[in-house]
């Protein structure tokens, strides 16, 4: 019963618990059992929350019980990225420098959760403050990729997307600010959708860069991600960056999967050199797949996309740089050389900071301080602003051409943990395809369209729509998934893998 019930998508589990024909309680027990069956191999997880869980389990059945009218993800777990606060939770941001730390209020998309009656199993594990592309910056340990465990599950979601690929919860909760929902998603063989910037509340997730991070859903199914895009999205008045526009029916979209008509383009500086053949490969057929549900395929041109790694990495750090200066020592997490002597407040934060971060937040705090830095803010961060806005053109010229862009996620399967951990710039690289989303705010997706034949590792491709037209996302992937999946004959993730 319990490999049953892990293997259903999120929408099955839901149709079940509001029959009856299986508790709440029965499926949270069977994911808790499965994460304490393969999660010390795969770590996805940096705290589970079982009591927690059970109690909210048991609500959603007491609900329906008493004939309550259940929401659409009623009783469906759901693993949350360790970068969105819940109360009374441990909150770390995978940092050392937060060890111990719990939150006295919800995020409000963990509120919209649990309103929903979605089952929150627990935390998981991220490169450190959401820096990183492998899931090894985390001061916790790294995650391990459920499709061969000495292999990266990306970053910084790692631990969001391994837990659904593990089979460990059918939904989880990442946060992109520079691809990292959408290439973990790409990696493990899952659904990852980025929101347009200000759709989904960023009240309560701890901030890494304000204009760019943006929470969103991750899944086995395109389906599965839209009931959770409709829980988590819409207004908030507690965030000063939330757009006030309806969202769109992305359920609707998700169950219409119908491109006939639709121009779809393809970006051109988002392939060629430096992408993998097999990913390559996977992605032309998909393009073909897709021409023959109905849809004109263009080529679009974004001449600007070139600069725009260069120009995010500026941005980013600068305000990571401002955003970080909370982690003091003073007023949360740790403390550290209180006691030694008679320190002044400078040099316990010194040392607190000193103790607390790992090397690639110093190194992203250095960069952003200097670029920040009198004399050099005009030479870095404001022309990474202009190139901000020409990237944001080049979005709209697209757009002129075309109803969605297209291209592959990441440049590469997952690589060898350990690989480009020496190698920042390296490491950098891996997010050269979802990078412009984010500088633009548009929204995107990835979701997977096969193998690659090299290594037998999932590959992702990237759906991008305008600004809050984030329905057309949904529609496109559900109806690449459905033909894909008739080609395949079974989903990517048919089944739990044997951890």
């Amino acid at each position: 019963m319990t490999s049953e019930l892990i293997s259903l998508t999120a929408a099955e589990t839901a149709s079940k618990v509001a029959s009856g024909e299986v508790s709440a309680v029965e499926v949270a027990n069977a994911h808790l059992d499965r994460i304490g069956a393969v999660d010390e191999r795969v770590h996805a997880f940096l705290y589970v929350d079982r009591e927690g869980a059970i109690a909210a389990a048991d609500a959603v059945d007491k609900a329906r019980a008493a004939g309550e009218q259940l929401s659409p993800l009623a009783g469906v777990p759901l693993a949350l990225k360790d970068v969105m606060t819940q109360k009374g939770i441990p909150t770390t941001c995978g940092s050392k420098i937060l060890e111990g730390w719990r939150p006295p209020y919800d995020a409000t998309v963990t509120a919209r959760l649990k309103a929903a009656g979605v089952v929150i199993l627990g935390k998981t594990n991220m490169d450190e403050f959401a820096m990183g592309s492998s899931t090894e910056h985390s001061a916790y340990g790294p995650t391990h990729n459920p499709w061969d465990l000495d292999r990266i599950p990306g970053g910084s979601g790692g631990g969001s997307a391994a837990a659904v690929a593990a089979f460990e919860a059918p939904l989880a909760i990442g946060t992109d600010t520079g691809g990292s929902i959408r290439q973990p998603a790409a990696v493990t063989g899952t659904v990852g959708v980025k929101p347009t910037y200000g759709a989904v509340s960023r009240y309560g997730l701890v901030a890494l860069a304000s204009s760019l991070d943006q929470a969103g859903p991750c899944s086995r199914t395109v389906l599965d991600a839209a009931l959770l895009h409709s829980v988590i999205a819409g207004h908030d008045p507690m965030d000063s960056t939330s757009v006030t526009d309806p969202v769109p029916d992305v359920v609707g979209a998700a169950l219409r999967a119908d491109v006939k008509g639709l121009k779809i383009g393809i970006v051109r500086e988002l392939g060629g050199e430096g992408y993998q053949a097999g990913v390559r490969q996977r992605f032309d057929e998909a393009v073909t797949i897709l021409e023959g549900l109905g849809a004109e395929i263009v080529e679009v041109s974004c001449p600007h996309f070139p600069y725009a790694l260069a120009a995010y990495y500026l941005i980013l750090p600068s305000e990571c740089s401002s955003n970080l200066a909370k982690f003091d020592g003073v007023r949360f997490g740790i403390r550290v050389g209180e006691g030694d002597g008679d320190p002044s407040i400078e040099q316990v934060m010194g040392r607190t900071r000193a103790a607390g971060f790992g090397d690639e937040t110093i190194r992203r705090i250095m960069l952003g301080t200097y670029a920040l830095s009198a004399g050099y803010y005009d030479a870095y961060y404001g022309q990474a602003q202009k190139v901000r806005t020409l990237i944001q053109r080049d979005f709209a010229a697209a757009f002129a051409q075309a109803d969605v862009l297209i291209s592959p996620t990441a440049p590469t399967t997952a690589f060898k943990l350990g690989e480009k951990l020496d190698d920042p710039l390296a490491m950098y690289l891996n997010d050269v395809a979802t990078i412009p989303a984010n500088l633009a705010g548009i929204p995107g997706m990835s979701l997977p369209v096969g193998l690659a034949p090299e290594d037998g590792l999932p590959v992702g491709l990237q759906i991008m729509a305008p600004a809050l037209a984030d329905d057309r996302l949904y529609n496109v992937g559900a109806a690449l998934e459905a033909a894909l999946l008739q080609t395949w004959g079974h989903p990517i993730l048919q089944e739990a893998p044997s951890l």
